[in-house]
């Protein structure tokens, strides 16, 4: 079957279908991981965006239900130059083809993925659509024009949990952590358990006064889709967070919340960081971590600032972590969690526990 890709400028791309037979909109972004493409379709962060691959060969692995970030599919559709339907890996329980139509989500094949990125690069990050039909019809442009975009969307409170529930064993663990879910990945989870604490994740909107009287000692503000400056709710829970000096780590939206909270501002990047080979440098030791990113968003870096910058993006010197003097306080932009990508980062998990540790000491 016939697939178009349709940009709102007009552009048009034709290819091959290979997921299900539907029409979808979304911000048409690129992730450059060699790897990792069911991880991805499966971050809630993606909600509302149609992911291109740059690698050109995807589905020659297959899917296997332990590499699911989230229950389902998150983003919108993909976009490939070329589609393996004879997955080669043992553990293989079924095609990438076969994922899409399950969860009912287009993917379109053939196209010149190279011209595409380039394009997104030189003019920003499109809206568009992936329609599937045996001919272009100019409706699939009106479809697109009706988009609203990424920009002052509040999607963390349609990805999120809708009610309060524990993961891992909280048995003999010394801390209970509060993760405040805006599209939290599994892996995240993961790392936070496997660091020793008890985590227990609540609903986006829920207000930290409530979960304080859970007896939590310290909160996580997780990754999430969509724009920073529109979560009003998530920015009045961190401050309360703050002013009561609980230890507190954020990863991507829930970084760039922080720096809301602080009094910075965020804006939207003309294309975002999107793959598993971004090199970010601490400030503080001057080494170098190549890391997994995933956002559209940044927190911006005023000339004046006042308070330290933890870690910069070497490609592009945007932020990718904050600190403030006097509070128990750890903050990146990338993901230390990887899936997919490096591990390089993956010591903050236990870098915050010891924060809260040393805080409860205290």
């Amino acid at each position: 079957m016939k697939a178009f890709l349709v940009l709102e400028n007009g552009d048009v791309y034709e290819g091959e279908s290979f997921g299900y037979e539907t029409q979808s909109v979304g911000e048409i972004v690129f992730n450059t991981s060699m790897a990792g493409y069911q991880e991805i379709l499966t971050d809630p962060s993606y909600a509302n965006q149609i992911v291109t691959l740059t690698y050109p060969m995807i589905g020659n692995y297959g899917i296997h239900p332990e590499n699911m970030e989230s229950g389902k599919i998150q983003a919108a559709g993909m976009i490939v130059k070329e589609y393996v339907d004879r997955p080669s890996n043992f553990k293989a329980q079924k095609t990438l083809s076969q994922f899409l139509k399950d969860y009912k989500i287009p993917g379109i094949q053939g196209l010149d993925t190279r011209k595409l990125t380039r394009f997104i690069r030189t003019n920003g990050a499109p809206n568009g659509g992936i329609f599937v039909a045996n001919e272009y019809s100019d409706s699939f442009l009106a479809q697109v024009k009706k988009f609203p975009g990424i920009a002052d969307a509040d999607l963390a409170k349609v990805v999120t949990t809708d009610k309060k529930y524990e993961f891992g064993s909280g048995v003999g663990k010394k801390y209970k952590l509060a993760v405040y879910d805006y599209g939290v990945k599994t892996n995240i989870l993961r790392l936070l358990d496997a660091a020793g604490f008890a985590v227990s994740v609540y609903p986006a909107q829920t207000p930290a006064s409530e979960i304080m009287k859970d007896g939590v000692d310290a909160f996580f503000l997780s990754n999430g889709p969509g724009d920073p400056a529109a979560c009003t709710y998530a920015i009045d829970s961190t401050k309360a967070i703050l002013e009561n000096n609980y230890p507190l780590f954020g990863i991507c939206l829930g970084h760039q919340i922080i720096g809301l909270t602080l009094g910075k501002k965020t804006e939207k990047m003309k294309f975002g960081h999107r793959g598993g080979n971004q090199p970010v440098k601490s400030l503080e030791t001057g080494k170098v971590e190549i890391t997994s990113q995933n956002h559209g968003f940044a927190v911006v870096a005023e000339s004046s600032e006042k308070e330290p910058i933890s870690f910069i993006n070497l490609n592009d010197d945007t932020v990718e972590g904050i600190l403030k003097s006097g509070y128990p306080l750890l903050s990146v932009q990338y993901h230390p969690e990887s899936s997919p990508g490096p591990n390089d980062s993956r010591y903050l998990f236990q870098k915050f526990y010891d924060l809260v540790d040393s805080t409860k000491k205290k």
